[in-house]
């Protein structure tokens, strides 16, 4: 008997997933079997559904829709799967997976993240019972040592070292932290992961509460992922009905158990200072450090928090062992890391590669290069606080020590394609305005320094730039990454540094010129009607809302300057290309 799997991850879900999934299980008269599964990455794809024979994939499905549900239950009842081969997913496509080498997105995609079984089938668990009775806490953080596993959500910091720190740290209880809070625009590989293989993160967190000795676990996750809150939800009552948290754990006197805090979305509480204030019922902002949150963090105990893509390594490096994660990789970073690829690339999702990859192997490799075949520009690496990679950079290893030469960040994982239609400069004031908006305005130079760096780059991009405002923008970037208190402020200058250092000639096009060479600020744009060309059809006059297009039928027309507000209608409707935008 076949068996329909539907990827029910956030992005399968918002493609139709749901309405799918219902469609098929209506038509089923008990000849076939139905399953859902998490988010196994391909983004560009949903709604996907796998059809299995046994443990045979047979067919992927994409771009799944309602109304084929009817095809797609015949063909399954039939057993044969010719009569929907329309639906098939293309070699070129499957080759988005291929390229991968997945650990922390092992099973994402592959089992029901609504079942423990499923987990437990795929050796789930396997490598908490390993821990327990066959190794000490010193062993497990020594064999973390070995892996080279460094922390994913941004900073790339020893785990090994946090996880030692905080065993050895005086004061009890001890509590393991997970960091879900992830804020970046255009990143969600923490919840994919959540939603995809909630016990993958619960059993590697148990490894590290085991480590650093800790009886109570927290997953502080940002309320707008509501569907990981859930199925997290699920997983903990599960592991605890299975006896994997609580009292005993395994019948091995271990025992710890695991809660769920929903964050606000305030995203200086990625900061892990802030995110212990939030744990702690108190408004979301940093403090100094030291003293470390590994000998006074969550109620002033010893405390360790790690990302979800951290604690998701974490059960396979204890089951294959530390060295065949720092196999993979380069001397400076060790093991594999994911990336939501995302932009103006033709294959966006998540993607899982060996460290040591080239940014040419992800963007054109795996992403299968840029949209409409249109030029490729730039790479956002690491969110508002990263920094943008130009295209002579394309060949730039991925590992910390070469991103960070370029003046960008790995971050937790954003990577955010851009071609030639994207204005560098305005792209620059989005981010300003994201991080300008999120600082908690605790300190004077992220409060004050981004809110005037984003003035600067308002007036740049509103054609009302001047002379003396790049080196302005330099200098209040240095002020802030030197003054600023926490990660948000002292990174916050990234984009624009990285701008100004590849795309100085944009900055200069805007203020000098007032010309946007991307066409993409509008108050910098002059739509033209070209006279040769335009036949008097009147077609862009009774289309244009504020009546700024003159002229007599069948003769040439010209557009008002003082009135026209660059809506584009007229080029829309211009049947002879007569319209022109400078």
């Amino acid at each position: 008997m076949m068996k329909a799997i539907v990827g029910e991850g956030s992005c399968g879900l918002a493609a139709g997933a749901g309405k799918v999934y219902a469609a098929l299980e209506a038509r089923n008269t008990g000849k076939y079997e139905m399953g859902v599964t998490g988010c196994i990455g391909m983004c560009f794809l949903e709604p996907i559904v796998d059809i299995y024979e046994g443990k045979e994939l047979k067919q992927r499905l994409v771009r799944v829709t309602e109304g084929d549900a009817e095809d797609i239950a015949a063909a399954m009842e039939s057993g044969d799967l010719s009569g929907v081969e329309r639906l098939f997913i293309q070699d070129e496509d499957a080759d988005f997976l291929n390229q991968q080498t997945r650990i922390a997105l092992r099973h994402c995609g592959l089992i029901d993240p609504t079942s423990i079984d499923a987990y437990i089938e795929e050796g789930g668990y396997e490598a908490i019972r390993k821990v327990l009775t066959t190794m000490t806490p010193e062993e497990v953080i020594e064999e973390i040592k070995i892996s080279g596993l460094a922390g994913r959500g941004g900073a790339g910091f020893p785990t090994w070292f946090k996880w030692n720190a905080c065993r050895q740290a005086a004061g009890e209880p001890k509590y393991l932290i997970c960091n879900a809070d992830e804020g970046d625009p255009g990143a969600f590989m923490d919840r994919a992961v959540i939603e995809s293989d909630p016990h993958n993160l619960i059993e590697g967190m148990l490894v590290g509460a085991y480590a650093i000795g800790a009886a109570e676990m927290v997953v502080y996750v940002r309320a707008e992922y509501p569907l990981a809150i859930v199925r997290l939800e699920k997983a903990i009552a599960q592991a605890r009905e299975k006896g994997f948290l609580g009292e005993n754990i395994m019948g091995t006197g271990f025992s710890c158990d695991m809660r769920i805090k929903a964050g606000a979305g305030a995203f200086v509480c990625g900061e892990e200072t802030a995110l212990i204030a939030s744990l702690e019922g108190k408004r979301g902002m940093p403090r100094l450090k030291p003293p470390f949150p590994a000998n006074s963090g969550y109620n002033l105990k010893p405390s360790n928090i790690n990302n979800v893509e951290t604690y998701a390594n974490v059960a396979w490096i204890m089951t294959n062992g530390g060295a065949a994660f720092s196999a993979m990789g380069t001397e400076n970073s060790k093991g594999t890391k994911v990336f939501a690829l995302t932009g103006k690339v033709k294959r966006g999702g998540l993607v899982e590669i060996p460290m040591g990859k080239t940014l040419r192997d992800v963007i054109f490799g795996i992403g299968g290069g840029i949209r409409e075949d249109k030029e490729f520009k730039a790479v956002q690496m690491g969110g508002p606080s990263g920094g943008c990679i130009p295209a002579s950079l394309l060949d730039t290893v991925i590992d910390y020590k070469a991103l960070a030469a370029t003046g960008a960040i790995m971050g937790s994982g954003g990577m955010v394609v851009m071609d030639s239609s994207t204005c560098m400069v305005e792209m620059t004031r989005f981010f300003l305005n994201f991080t300008t908006n999120e600082s908690c305005g605790k300190c004077v130079p992220c409060r004050l320094g981004t809110k005037r760096m984003h003035e600067i780059l308002t007036r740049i991009v509103s054609g009302e730039g001047k002379e003396g405002d790049i080196e302005l923008l330099e200098e209040l970037c240095l002020a802030i990454k030197d003054g600023a208190l926490c990660g948000l402020g002292q990174t916050a200058p990234n984009p624009v540094l990285t701008t100004i250092r590849y795309f100085r000639d944009e900055y200069e096009e805007h203020i000098k010129n007032k010309k946007c060479p991307a066409k993409e600020c509008t108050e910098l744009l002059q739509y033209r009607i070209v006279e040769d060309a335009c036949k008097g059809c009147t077609a862009c006059a009774r289309k244009c809302p504020v009546q700024c297009i003159s002229g007599e039928a069948k003769k040439p027309h010209v557009i008002d300057q003082s009135k026209c507000i660059k809506c584009g209608n007229c080029i829309a409707t211009c049947r002879f290309d007569a319209i022109v935008v400078e």
